[in-house]
């Protein structure tokens, strides 16, 4: 009969995690990777072609769910904004939800921001910053159209506006913060950006 390989490669799992988050993905071993794991050099490249395959198995899971729940929460802020308008631009706690997320999937979200250089997801928090600067975009053209005054604005300090936004809501995994200091920090936030960009946007 075939050999279950469920749980060397949970082994495996747990020595690549460890490893990442000790010394970053560029530092990494497979070597060690696999003697951690009790494992042969060789047996590892059976579950994995390459060190960034196995990285991308650690986080690109929460990286999909994350999507989902920031499309999520996008199409209940545009519905609101389509039927109320101003009032319920950039109401929503999404530092909160951001960071309670960040918070579930501690280890994954270390690994994409501390440890991810050398990797596809190295610009993640870019790419992040690009995505909320859309959806924003999008809810302020569905203010224009419904007529609400929004002023013209500079794009350049938008993006990085919206840039800085982003990677305040990443700070704590930087810096190690608990859960609770994180999630009183993401209310901070949340009070911090609410009144500038009400401000940049013309909204009372």
């Amino acid at each position: 009969m075939p050999r279950d390989k469920t749980e060397s490669h949970e082994r495996i799992i747990a020595s690549a995690k460890d490893e990442f988050l000790t010394r970053g993905f560029e530092n990494a071993s497979m070597r060690r990777i696999a003697a951690n794991a009790g494992i042969t050099a060789s047996g590892l490249y059976k579950h994995f072609p390459n060190k960034e395959e196995m990285f991308a198995f650690l986080v690109q899971p929460m990286l999909d769910e994350f999507l989902e729940l920031y499309r999520c929460k996008e199409r209940e802020e545009k519905d609101a904004i389509e039927r109320v308008g101003a009032s319920a631009a950039f109401q929503n706690e999404d530092a909160v939800y951001a960071m309670a997320f960040i918070y579930d999937h501690l280890d994954e979200f270390r690994l994409l921001v501390c440890c991810s250089q050398g990797t596809r997801y190295e610009n993640y928090a870019h790419r992040l910053a690009e995505m909320e600067e859309e959806s924003s975009l999008r809810f302020i053209e569905v203010l224009r159209r419904r007529g609400d005054h929004v002023p013209e604005f500079d794009r350049r300090e938008f993006h990085l506006l919206v840039s800085s936004n982003v990677e305040a809501v990443l700070q704590p995994l930087r810096h190690d913060f608990t859960r609770e200091e994180a999630m009183h920090y993401a209310q901070t936030i949340n009070t911090f950006f609410a009144k500038g960009w009400k401000w940049l946007c013309g909204i009372e």
